[in-house]
């Protein structure tokens, strides 16, 4: 092992590495929390070419921007790799693999989640030196850490790479806002007649989301100290969107559908304060420099709340216990606690965050 980093050991680099495979094929937030890992690789490998396998949406984000990814190859739907997209043509991962392998990559990197099904990828890369993360199920790497579910996601990556040399040289993700984003921005949303601010109401994972008429009273707090108020959401969540505007009871601008990604990076950007639940558009708005507000379970604070508070303000819910039938959720991952089991419901885990605390928060932010 070389010297220690800031974050602990960090193992020696391997020679002549001239293209690195990253597999990380997951969703929006997920993405961002390896922005730090991907930084890290660019500085102890800077000849290299970083090749990201992800999703679709990746490639388009990352066509014309700078940052530490350098190309993306779509890898195909898979389990526990990505479910596929509206439309997209059927694919083998066989037929990928053997593709793959023609690019001759000196390292391949397992950043995706235990193992058990990204593993066997990164082993059929035929790469020199294979690195990453592996849970109990998974098959091992040539350099692997153990997979233990409550740890912050920024820091889980910084420690996988550091398995090849590549030492931490940020904890903060950044993404790139590009003169293209900015344009899209400014065509849709037009420029601001006074600051503005952004709700996201939504989540992939109702259980993560807080209510939308607590969103509405935030929209309705803000508006009247005479900020611009927009609430961003995705086509599958319009109906939440709909739910916050109603609930406010003053004019907002609802934004549904309306950006691409690297617009909504953009509108972010230019705001003032983003408010959201814990989902990829909240870590997104930190990664382009907006202040949040950030609605978390607890646990998931653990995993992906930013520990900063300069600019940043996570708020979490400690309920444990499911409202509907009242397992204990948290018993999950340790089978010698008492008191889990199954629980179907998807009520929402954070109900019970006061609206004034949010506001508060936000007032704080905006204040300086």
């Amino acid at each position: 092992m070389e010297p220690s980093s800031v974050l602990g050991p960090v193992g020696e680099r391997v020679p002549d590495v001239e293209r690195i495979a990253v597999l990380r094929a997951n969703a929006l937030g997920d993405f961002i929390f390896i922005l730090p890992a991907l930084e890290a690789l660019r500085a102890a490998y800077p000849s290299a070419e970083i090749v990201l396998l992800g999703a679709p949406w990746h490639a388009k984000l990352w066509r014309d921007r700078p940052g530490p990814v350098d190309r993306v190859l779509v890898v195909p739907p898979a389990p526990g790799i990505r479910e596929p997209g509206p439309e997209e043509p059927p694919s083998e991962l066989g037929d990928f693999l053997a593709a793959a392998r023609e690019e001759r990559f000196d390292l391949a990197l397992q950043l995706h989640g235990g193992g058990a099904n990204s593993n066997p990828i990164i082993a059929g890369l035929g790469a020199r030196v294979t690195a990453g993360l592996r849970a109990e199920d998974a098959p091992p790497l040539d350099r692997w850490i153990r997979y233990v579910y409550y740890q912050h996601e920024v820091i889980r990556y910084l420690e996988a790479v550091a398995l090849v040399g590549a030492a931490a040289v940020t904890i903060t993700p950044a993404l790139a806002v590009t003169d293209a984003d900015r344009a899209e921005a400014r065509a849709v949303l037009g420029e601001p007649a006074r600051p503005r601010v952004t709700l996201h109401p939504g989540a992939t994972d109702t259980r993560r989301r807080w209510p939308p008429e607590r969103f509405g009273e935030v929209a309705r707090a803000l508006a009247g100290d005479g900020y611009e108020v927009l609430v961003t959401g995705t086509p599958a969540e319009r109906e939440t969107v709909d739910e916050v505007v109603a609930a406010a009871g003053v004019p907002v601008r609802p934004q549904v559908g309306t950006l691409s990604l690297g617009g909504l990076a953009a509108a972010y950007s230019g705001c003032a304060l983003v408010v959201s639940n814990d989902t990829g558009p909240l870590h997104l708005a930190a990664a382009v420099g907006a202040p949040t507000v950030g609605v978390y379970w607890i646990g998931n604070l653990i995993n992906g709340a930013t520990p900063l508070r300069v600019r940043h303000r996570p708020i979490a819910s400690w309920t444990t216990h499911c409202p509907v039938c009242g397992i204990d959720c948290t018993r999950d991952i340790y089978p010698h606690r008492p008191g889990g089991g199954e629980c179907p419901h998807r009520d929402s885990f954070v109900a019970d965050v006061p609206t004034a605390e949010v506001v508060e928060a936000a007032r704080e932010l905006l204040a300086g």
